[in-house]
């Protein structure tokens, strides 16, 4: 696999420190899963990280803390262990931190219609932000817009190219608030993108303005 575009040096190390949320964080895991260039980045952060612990003061806890913290393991809901456990390793054209929360391949997702030749589906993590599959058809655009936080995009199949460049299975990109873009399909296949965001688009059209309550980033 030709990885072109990587994630920025702040993303890896948010990573490496636990800091992303749920959905970031799990579009991250899948792009590490195909880049050996990203993860030896993340086990340098992950390194200097250990360097910097070893150097703080040890503080003392309470006599209860260990029992606190076996009490909030208890409080995992069953259904999350029971999602990693539907795992199905044989999804081989899927990162494999993707395949534990999907249980069928991406052609028999239940894809919501969300506008011409654009659909999606919710990843329904909860908490801060959103994370979703989309899949757009050929030649198909998404309308221009900018961010009012940070956007996290992973390639799984096909590719699209925008003012920034050419994205293709594999790739990242790593947006924020200072990128207008308007990414469009520019192949005669499907391109099935992983993205997670911590705060809504901002779309600058009116049809992307128009959309956007069904889109729900």
């Amino acid at each position: 696999m030709n990885i072109s575009h990587h994630f920025d040096d702040a993303t890896l190390m948010a990573y490496a420190a636990g800091t992303l949320s749920q959905g970031m964080a799990l579009v991250v895991a899948c792009h590490l899963h195909w880049c050996p260039e990203c993860m030896k980045r993340v086990k340098q952060a992950e390194a200097v990280g250990g360097a910097l612990l070893d150097n703080i003061n040890p503080v003392a806890v309470s006599d209860s803390a260990l029992d606190n913290l076996l009490a909030s393991l208890d409080d995992v809901p069953p259904a999350a262990v029971e999602k990693v456990e539907a795992v199905k390793p044989t999804q081989s054209d899927l990162p494999y931190p993707l395949s534990t929360y999907l249980d069928k391949p991406l052609d028999d997702l239940p894809w919501k219609w969300i506008g011409y030749g654009m659909y999606q589906v919710d990843l329904n993590f909860g908490g801060k932000g959103a994370a979703r599959l989309f899949k757009l058809a050929p030649g198909v655009s998404v309308p221009h817009h900018t961010h009012t936080g940070n956007e996290l995009t992973l390639i799984l199949r096909g590719s699209y190219s925008d003012e920034i460049g050419r994205f293709r299975r594999g790739d990242v990109a790593d947006l924020d608030s200072d990128v207008l873009h308007q990414p469009i399909v520019d192949t005669g296949e499907d391109c099935i993108c992983l993205i997670a965001t911590d705060a809504p688009l901002k779309f600058t059209g009116i049809m992307g303005r128009l959309i956007q309550p069904f889109v729900g980033l």
